[in-house]
């Protein structure tokens, strides 16, 4: 089956940068605001060491208010544009666009976001790949299947670039909760994923970690680390409520083939202890890393398990310096690094 001349490249591939959006509703870390504006200061100084940023931020008196604290933390603010565009929220990985190249061009994709069909604030969300897109001079398209606009956000999936595609039964296929696209089947999916995306093959994974807001999102389940490699997160303890889901996943990784018909290598993470924050359990991932040109970038739990975690990217990545990025109070708003940003290959 050929694929679209259109690829969705690889998140290791050459990137122009990194697309943030500067945290401005409160709501998202109740209690924790003040703290998470620091800790957003301390990844874009983060990211600026390597890349470029593209930082939404809402208002010009928050983007004056951003800009003094990137000189305080001395962030290197040549390298950090800004985009003036009021947001829902900052989840950057779920509704802004996804980029998309044919040789040397590219373009982006609107993926109709829509709160992960959850919440009823997401109108302002909707304008990001409209205006990203503008900003980088880049045709938009509408991602559309049999005449209906498709709601897709960029952390349901993960790629290799080559063709494979990894996403979870629970996001896109649950007929009942959290539903993106009533009455898309799963060869539906995989018609848009070749459309769209030059995916000639899928692996479908089972159920999400407990606690995710999103309803299954792959980029705390399991991502590409290279071509042929996949790591996935698993839970040590045997009483815990991952447990089984993540084994089945791993039982099907294990089953599952390339685009080139051959076995990948799987690696397993483990998960960090059980995170609750007033009663809620909060879901935390090694997973949630986001590579960059020369990095990636980890968040971290302060758990005993944030070295094991780190020490296994670490060799996974041998050309990329791995460096942890705590996240514990980033998680309070249910996601970590992967999902508040979106990269921008060249």
């Amino acid at each position: 089956m050929m694929g679209s001349t259109w690829r969705y490249p690889a998140e290791w591939e050459k990137q122009h940068g990194i697309l943030l959006c500067f945290p401005h509703n409160g709501n998202d870390w109740p209690g924790k605001y003040e703290a998470v504006q620091w800790a957003f200061v301390e990844f874009i100084k983060k990211v600026t060491s390597y890349e470029e940023v593209v930082l939404l931020v809402a208002t010009e008196k928050l983007k004056e208010k951003v800009g003094g604290m990137l000189e305080r933390a001395h962030v290197n603010t040549e390298r950090v544009s800004y985009i003036l565009q009021k947001t829902n929220r900052s989840w950057m990985r779920d509704s802004g666009p996804i980029i998309v190249r044919n040789g040397s061009e590219r373009k982006a994709l609107n993926f109709s976001f829509n709160g992960w069909a959850k919440y009823k604030n997401y109108r302002l969300d909707r304008h990001v790949p409209g205006k990203v897109a503008e900003f980088l001079n880049l045709p938009l398209e509408q991602v559309t299947y049999k005449g209906k606009p498709v709601v897709l956000e960029g952390g349901a999936i993960d790629v290799n670039g080559m063709g494979t595609l990894l996403t979870s039964e629970e996001c896109l296929l649950d007929p009942l909760v959290q539903v993106r696209n009533p009455g898309l089947s799963r060869a539906d999916y995989e018609a848009i994923f070749l459309e769209y995306l030059g995916v000639t093959n899928t692996i479908w994974l089972g159920e999400g970690i407990r606690g995710d807001d999103t309803h299954g999102h792959i980029d705390d389940l399991a991502r590409f680390v290279n071509e042929d490699t996949i790591v996935t997160v698993v839970e040590p303890d045997t009483k815990n409520e991952n447990y089984k889901a993540l084994q089945d996943n791993l039982t099907r990784l294990k089953n599952a083939g390339l685009e080139n018909g051959k076995k990948p290598n799987i690696l397993t993470l483990p998960m960090p202890k059980r995170i609750n924050f007033e009663g809620i359990t909060i879901p935390a991932s090694y997973a949630n890393f986001l590579i960059l040109n020369q990095a990636v970038l980890v968040p971290t739990f302060n758990d005993s398990r944030d070295r094991e975690a780190l020490n296994i990217l670490a060799e996974a990545f041998p050309n990329r310096e791995v460096t942890g990025i705590s996240a514990i109070d980033l998680i309070w708003g249910f996601g970590t690094l992967h999902c508040l940003s979106q990269q921008i290959p060249l």
